[in-house]
């Protein structure tokens, strides 16, 4: 069964900038620059029908293209952290998409996604972090700003299971409307 989420693709010098930020927060498990991503819909682990019927929802999705800024870092997890992300400031476009892959979720039979959605590119996990470290890595790093970038397509993506991070595998990418 394959492990499935659709995102979207950070360019190589966006991640490059990100990859910049690697150091400085001890215990923590940096994602490699090659997996970088905003997650727009996680599946999990799915079986090869409800795959394909995703996919084949995905390729019905019309959206135009747009810009995204990512400005800032955080943590979630507050006093037991879980992870280091890059905000992406969100927008009507990124909304818009969102809402679609949700839509197209629920099209093939998939419980609605419970967590509210907070577009960000993860750059570390964190386990047996202290929050007081990572408050001092976000206080040292948080004003970063990698600049914007424009999104011309998504990609269904597999990952092998594990406890996150990657590899993943871009299965197929879906064209926006650049209108």
């Amino acid at each position: 069964m394959p492990r499935l989420f659709t995102g979207l693709e950070i360019p190589s010098p966006i991640g490059a900038r990100l990859a910049g930020l690697r150091a400085g927060l001890e215990g923590a498990r940096w994602i490699d620059p090659e997996n970088y991503h905003v997650t727009l819909r996680f599946l999990g682990d799915v079986d090869d029908v409800v795959a394909n019927d995703f996919a084949a929802e995905l390729a019905h999705i019309e959206a135009r293209s747009f810009d995204i800024v990512l400005d800032g870092l955080g943590s979630f997890g507050g006093r037991r952290p879980r992870s280091v992300w890059a905000n992406v400031v969100s927008n009507d476009g990124l909304l818009d998409l969102h809402r679609a892959h949700e839509r197209a979720a629920r099209a093939v039979g998939l419980a609605p996604e419970p967590r509210n959605f907070k577009p960000h590119v993860t750059l570390a996990r964190l386990r047996n972090v202290h929050a007081r470290d990572v408050a001092v890595y976000l206080e040292n790093n948080g004003a970063f700003l990698a600049g914007t970038f424009p999104v011309r397509r998504f990609a269904l993506y597999s990952a092998r299971a594990s406890t996150g991070g990657g590899p993943y595998v871009v299965e197929e990418a879906f064209s926006l409307d650049s209108g």
